[in-house]
């Protein structure tokens, strides 16, 4: 979604910040737009419905240059994607700024500074930080960075700020709080940006701003200061990442690289979406209030990997937020005449947002009279996202990797979003809400730490590549993510792999269990680890080779063949998007050692766009 370039140098920074919003493309936009200090310090602005290229066009036929400037590309919430919405928003011609994230509170600011005289030229909520800064920098006489300060105590929701003023043409002021934004350190020049890969041409040099920062910005100095006003010191640090970051790197493979790159992508999903402890209902979109205030069910559409994050979801819109809800295969759903429920919201989920199945069993959920609806996919340009009445973007960015890796985690993350959004009208109270919260929050650098295992499941996979079955087991919600490293196996390595309820095995699948099956189950502790054991027992008793990944609390111990994974601890609500991430990491080494083509195995497209 959103993305925020700024610039300070003394050279022209416009093609500087239309590179950085190109390099931010993969977040999802509908409107791009830039504003810069001309020669005689006014503020000189471009804004463009679409594309950063018809930006670029546009900006490059006014001969817009500037040595201080902000660019921004929008995904719209609060107003059509139109020029008059697209950021960067002004005050009077004296003030800009570009925003990330939302302001709850806008309708309240507005009619106080409409009532002051102020007036509007947009619907977006971001414009009454501008008026905000404005009135407290130009009417009372403040310098910029304490105008920003003092406008963003007015501000409830999340935020991160790119701010310019005529009357200081020397200097850019920074501010974040529940959005992330870094600062770029160059030689008489700085940056900002929603993300180090938008400056990476320009520096590896970065200063990342903490909760509440605010940043003044100029080209030979930056001042940082904490939510009350007090200088403070953050360090520089040097990103590993070099401008070809979009390519492999180091990584031997898309997939691997994309494996890697979850703990970034689900700091993505989450960034601007929470705030003191809460979920921001807005994010997903204006009309979200009313809408989930119709809903009494779910109904759930999807295709393959993202059939199973439904399937997940499924556990905790009824275990958690005491909400039915059905899950479907979107080529089936279309095809079988389902009993309309105008109460219930129809969540359609999708990488790519083209999947032709999840489409038209959208379009058909809306002809037979079914409720409102939601699409949690990838790209914000798609068919689907036109089609839905809400939207939540994955922003898992770019995934060349045919193989489903960082889209799948990041679904289950934006899924978790709206169960507690949904779920606070039904069962989720406060405190349950904080505890979801701080297990997301949470969840980019637990992630770090299972990654660490990738070494030890390599070996587990050298045992894997003569095979040519397999056997997954799971129970409750980690079934789901059973049939997805089922699946990942499959995909790629070629091997035969089912999954199955591990309570399932005495009814069927124990027959196929011998020396030459390996059985692979996850096996966090909740409420049927217990259960759980005495299915792997089960295996024991008849030779199977076990594969187990266990969190540290398990009691469970390793041997010949019973081959233990300990997995870092996580929150008990994310767990399964944590233990998806070493069925990865199998699934891909198998794959690598068997001599498969991994990132584009055969037979199988990225964007399913036929029937």
């Amino acid at each position: 979604m959103c993305g925020i370039v700024g610039a300070v140098a003394e050279r022209d920074v416009t093609p500087i910040l239309i590179e950085g919003l190109r390099r931010l493309e993969y977040r999802g936009y509908d409107s791009a737009g830039l504003t810069v200090l001309d020669s005689a310090a006014a503020l000189a602005r471009v804004r463009v419905p679409g594309k950063v290229a018809s930006l670029a066009t546009a900006a490059s036929q006014s001969g817009l240059q500037g040595r201080v400037g902000i660019a921004h590309t929008r995904w719209a919430t609060h107003g059509a994607p139109t020029e008059a919405n697209a950021h960067p928003h002004q005050c009077r011609n004296d003030v800009a700024v570009v925003h990330n994230g939302i302001i709850e509170n806008h309708e309240v600011l507005r009619a106080q500074q409409l009532a002051a005289g102020h007036r509007f030229t947009s619907q977006t909520d971001t414009e009454v930080i501008a008026h905000a800064v404005y009135n407290h920098h130009i009417e009372a006489g403040c310098r910029l960075v304490e105008a920003v300060l003092k406008a963003s105590r007015e501000l409830v929701g999340a935020y991160a700020l790119g701010v310019i003023s005529r009357h200081e043409p020397d200097t850019l002021v920074a501010a974040r709080s529940g959005s992330p934004l870094v600062i770029g350190v160059g030689i008489g020049e700085h940056f900002i940006a929603s993300d180090v890969a938008a400056l990476l041409p320009v520096t590896r040099r970065f200063i990342f701003l903490e909760e509440g920062d605010i940043a003044e910005i100029r080209r030979d100095a930056v001042t940082i200061f904490n939510a009350q006003g007090e200088p403070v010191e953050r360090p520089v640090r040097e990103s590993q990442l070099s401008a070809d970051a979009a390519e492999k790197g180091p990584y031997r493979h898309y997939m691997l690289k994309e494996i890697h790159e979850q703990p970034r992508a689900i700091a993505e999903t989450l960034e601007g979406r929470t705030a003191a402890g809460r979920v921001l209902e807005a994010a997903f979109g204006p009309e979200a209030a009313a809408l989930f205030g119709q809903v009494r069910r779910v109904q759930i559409i999807a295709c393959g990997t993202s059939y199973h994050a439904g399937m997940v979801a499924r556990n905790w819109f009824e275990g958690l937020a005491g909400v039915p809800c059905r899950v479907e295969v979107a080529s089936e759903f279309r095809y079988r005449r389902s009993v309309p429920e105008p109460d219930a919201l129809v969540d359609a989920i999708s990488q790519s947002g083209e999947t032709a199945d999840t489409l038209a069993a959208l379009k058909a959920a809306r002809e037979w009279g079914f409720g409102p609806s939601v699409a949690i996919c990838n790209v914000a340009e798609s068919a689907l996202v036109r089609e839905a009445d809400l939207a939540l973007m994955t922003r898992a960015g770019p995934e060349i990797g045919v193989a489903s890796t960082k889209a799948f985690t990041t679904q289950l993350v934006a899924l978790l979003l709206l169960v507690t959004a949904l779920g606070r009208r039904f069962r989720i109270n406060e405190a349950l809400e904080a505890e979801i919260v701080a297990e997301l929050v949470a969840l980019p650098r637990q992630i770090e730490e299972v990654l660490q295992l990738d070494g030890e499941i390599h070996q587990l996979a050298e045992r894997f590549s003569d095979k040519q079955h397999a056997l997954f087991l799971g129970r409750g919600v980690q079934y789901p993510v059973a049939l997805e490293g089922a699946l990942k196996l499959k995909e790629i390595s070629y091997i035969h792999a089912e999954a199955y309820p591990a309570g399932e095995l005495k009814h069927g699948p124990l027959a196929l269990v011998d020396e030459e099956m390996p059985v692979i189950a996850v096996a966090p502790t909740d409420a049927l680890l217990e259960k759980l054991k005495s299915n792997l027992e089960e295996v024991r008793a008849r030779g199977g080779e076990l594969y187990v990944f266990a969190d540290h609390s398990s009691g469970m111990n390793g041997s010949d063949r019973f081959h233990l994974t300990v997995v870092p601890p996580v929150g008990s609500h994310v767990a399964p998007i944590a233990f998806t991430i070493p069925l990865q990491l199998l699934a891909y080494h198998v794959a690598v050692l068997k001599g498969t083509d991994v990132d584009q195995p055969r037979n199988l497209a990225k964007s399913v766009t036929v029937e």
